[in-house]
């Protein structure tokens, strides 16, 4: 008998010890992630940083009160607020948010730029999806490396999820996780869970500040059919319809969508609706989204080359075109960019009184021809306080 307790006893320390060896390096691992500072270099033209909860109180001290970046020429003119980060498992995003904040010089109004719009959903990945923690950008004096993230917000920032999520305020039922939705949860209330009280601190933010132009920087599955397209208010149609005619007589194809009116939560749509704000998204490409993918690694993110999706594309499965060249991310970061930038040249031509004019914005040639790294700025380099870490 005393042999037979002595045995279990064995097994069960042997089983905890087994547990323990897998836990803590997997929790070591996803707490490194979770608290990895981020860096962002401070641009020539940035002239302040400041944070959401300058602008809404009740977003201070949550992992959502993210920096905003202001970029102020001094001259009159319009304003524009470009958001990267509302999905960080979309990089392009994120990636295009930081090329404006380290490169852009304004020389009429004044631009706002959140690289990390959700930063908590930033903090989480996809382990059951293998989705890398972190990717690195080759640049000219070494490696930036940057967070990969989630689609929704950290559990650990907004918990319980409820039954069925109901959309505040148009009583819309959406599905349980999208209360942790960035881009289904606008425009957002005070007193509601962390990502609505993240749109309505930005609704309270672009009212504050009269923004004139709402860009919200996405990528999307060649599977999905809103992709490589611009999705626009309807009373941003005509400057969203000429900045889509103007890119595909030009560098490449962008469409046009009109904001679906009875979806809500959507940021073109509760933007367009609840401030003056002229709203925009932009769906660019990501092979690594794609369902039918093969394996999830950081070489898919970057270099967006996959044989599956490729077959998919020959079945005639997507909505947009893939070849051996793939989709890779100096690509989707250039094509971002030149549609803000055409954006805003569009804006510009219907409404002359609020311009909004700047220098050294990367754009899609330059960016394919030298690289994206050749356009990001060593944090090692800088002074100290010209670095903000996300």
């Amino acid at each position: 008998m005393a042999d037979s307790k002595g045995n279990s006893l064995v097994i069960k320390i042997v089983v905890v010890a087994l547990w323990l060896a897998l836990i803590i390096p997997g929790g070591r691992q996803l707490a490194a992630h979770r608290n990895y500072e981020e860096a962002v270099v401070l641009g020539p033209g940035v002239t302040e940083v400041k944070k959401l909860s300058d602008w809404a109180p009740y977003v201070a001290n949550t992992p959502n009160d993210c920096s905003i970046y202001v970029l102020d020429s001094g001259v009159p003119g319009g304003s524009m607020l470009v958001i990267g980060g509302t999905h960080p498992e979309e990089p392009a995003g994120v990636l295009s948010a930081v090329t404006i904040v380290e490169n852009v010089v304004p020389t009429t109004g004044k631009i706002y730029v959140a690289v990390r719009a959700n930063r908590s959903a930033s903090t989480v990945t996809r382990p059951g999806d293998a989705y890398p923690q972190f990717f690195n950008i080759n640049t000219d004096f070494g490696k930036r490396t940057f967070r990969m993230g989630d689609r929704w917000s950290n559990p650990l920032d907004s918990w319980p999820d409820p039954e069925v999520y109901v959309h505040y305020p148009s009583k819309q039922l959406l599905a349980y996780m999208d209360v942790r939705n960035l881009n289904r949860t606008w425009p957002g209330r005070p007193d509601g869970m962390i990502t609505e009280r993240t749109t309505r601190a930005f609704i309270d933010m672009i009212k504050a500040e009269n923004i004139d132009i709402f860009v919200d920087n996405h990528e999307a599955e060649l599977e999905y059919s809103v992709i490589s397209t611009i999705v626009a208010h309807q009373a941003a149609a005509d400057v969203a319809a000429m900045a889509s005619m103007m890119l595909s007589a030009g560098e490449f194809n962008m469409g046009m969508e009109f904001s679906p009116t009875l979806l809500h939560g959507l940021s073109h749509r509760e933007v367009g609706d609840h401030t003056d704000a002229y709203a925009f998204e932009i769906e660019v490409p990501e092979p690594f989204l794609d369902r039918v993918r093969g394996i999830t690694d950081e070489a898919l993110l970057l270099e967006g080359k996959d044989e599956f999706v490729m077959r998919a594309g020959q079945a005639g499965l997507l909505y947009e075109k893939i070849d051996e060249n793939g989709w890779n991310i100096h690509e989707r970061v250039g094509r971002t960019n030149s549609t803000i930038d055409m954006i805003v040249q569009m804006f510009a031509m219907f409404y002359p009184d609020k311009p909004i004019t700047y220098e050294s914005l990367p754009m899609r040639n330059d960016i394919v021809a030298n690289g994206l790294g050749h356009y990001l700025l060593d944090p090692a380099q800088a002074e100290a306080d010209r670095v903000v870490y996300e």
